[in-house]
């Protein structure tokens, strides 16, 4: 049986493969293992039509368990972690698909620091899901209770307000909200700063989400940015945890060169602990080699954020982040932000006067292709020869700087291939070959 948790949790087809009943199970492993009488359950959701139904369910489940729900109702991913750390709950639980189409759903619980749970942890919430049924109930006058706390949203926007004035700036920007879940927030904490902030995709219908919008399709962005004028555009995804910038010109700056901006400017003011910047293994070589002609180091990790922040912990770095937009910001946050990370390129453009251009000039990256190709048995690539074989060709054809990495996707079923080298015709030749191979054969 494959393993329900994925590298950010459950996730599915809302209602297909990812039913109410799941949620139902999950509410109550939850309450059993992680809290109790007195350590509420704190659940948000972001805009997807099918939010309501699972919250519905998780209500049901942690309930009958005897275990208070506070429900926030629509908030980004990083506002349910700060408010689940800073309140008195036991664990937090998003209903959230991220990234996704909104016929897709998904089930991520925190623990009662806010934080993404331990494998372990996730192992034995498995095991209580299967066997949920068996588990002991509450008696009737015992039962949890329903609480609608949507004011517990002010917590966290407060703490981001905070951030903002201490970022002040008179710069020009439009923010695409990917009619996700910070459209609540980001204009009112991007206007903290004394920017001029312009809306885009802020009008939710339960279906919109991420829809040719956002941090996965920043195309639109791009092409406001440049019709309005505007210094920068910021494109959050539909739980607003990840971020990709675009700049005066219309060109799009993603994740890895967000990374080496704030990494640069913090090495030469001296705030980059131990000099270290964590990312994945998908993060493009010419980050790592401007990160270490500055002075700092590169400590790379498997991909998925909860990895790139438990490498940040024990490597004892401030800061870290993937491709995709994922920016952990330590002194600010423990969990992804796509706002914080906006602050922070408002900050280092207006404190070095310069465009967002200039700056991820800096970063200079290699040739680099990603395809996710649907595959029906994405986890039996490595035991195919066809496939091997043609990953060590294409490596031959590479030579000794590019690199090709394989791995099945841990938020769809899907495969995943990357292509990097110096020779841009030949890593999209590549990245294409793989990827209808893949097709091929894993479906």
């Amino acid at each position: 049986m494959p393993r329900l948790f994925g590298t950010d949790g459950i996730r599915g087809m809302a209602n297909v493969d990812l039913k109410p009943t799941l949620a139902y199970a999950l509410g109550r492993a939850t309450a059993h293992r992680l809290a109790g009488p007195g350590r509420p359950i704190v659940v948000g959701q972001d805009t997807r039509r099918s939010g309501d139904m699972f919250a519905a369910a998780i209500v049901a489940g942690a309930t009958s368990m005897g275990v208070d729900v506070h429900l926030v109702g629509v908030v980004p991913t990083p506002a349910l972690s700060y408010i689940t750390g800073a309140g008195n709950f036991a664990a937090g639980i998003m209903v959230s698909a991220s990234h996704n189409p909104a016929r897709d759903n998904g089930l991520k619980v925190l623990d009662e620091h806010g934080l993404k749970l331990d494998e372990d942890v996730e192992d034995e919430l498995e095991q209580l899901i299967w066997t949920s049924d068996e588990l002991p109930g509450a008696a009737a006058d015992a039962l949890g209770l329903a609480v609608q706390d949507h004011g517990l949203f002010e917590l966290y926007v407060k703490h981001r307000l905070e951030l903002a004035a201490a970022t002040p700036t008179r710069l020009h920007l439009v923010i695409d909200c990917a009619n996700g879940s910070g459209g609540g927030a980001a204009a009112r904490i991007l206007e903290a700063t004394g920017a001029r902030v312009e809306v885009l995709f802020n009008d939710p219908d339960g279906t919109n989400i991420n829809a040719d919008c956002g941090a996965t399709a920043p195309g639109a962005l791009a092409r406001e940015v440049v019709a309005r004028g505007a210094d920068v555009g910021f494109a959050l995804d539909g739980d607003a945890d990840r971020l990709i910038a675009v700049d005066a010109s219309g060109c799009v700056v993603d994740g890895d060169a967000v990374l080496g901006v704030l990494a640069l400017d913090r090495l030469a003011r001296n705030r980059l602990p131990n000099g270290a910047l964590v990312v994945s293994i998908l993060s493009n070589g010419g980050l790592q080699k401007v990160v270490e002609a500055a002075g700092g180091q590169i400590i790379q990790t498997p991909v998925g954020d909860k990895y790139i922040f438990e490498g940040m912990l024990v490597n004892g770095a401030g800061l870290g982040g993937e491709k995709s937009g994922h920016v952990i910001i330590l002194e600010h946050t423990s969990s992804g932000d796509g706002i914080v990370t906006a602050l922070e390129i408002l900050g280092v453009m207006t404190r070095s006067g310069r465009s967002l251009a200039d700056l991820a000039a800096q970063v200079p990256m290699l040739p680099q292709q990603q395809r996710a190709i649907p595959a029906r048995h994405k986890d039996q690539w490595e035991g195919d020869p066809v496939i091997r074989k043609a990953i060590a060709r294409a490596e031959s054809r590479l030579g000794a700087a590019g690199r090709v990495l394989v791995r099945p996707s841990g938020t769809e079923p899907a495969i995943r291939v990357m292509v990097e080298g110096p020779d841009s015709d030949l890593v999209v030749e590549l990245a294409d070959e793989l990827a209808a191979l893949a097709g091929e054969r894993l479906n």
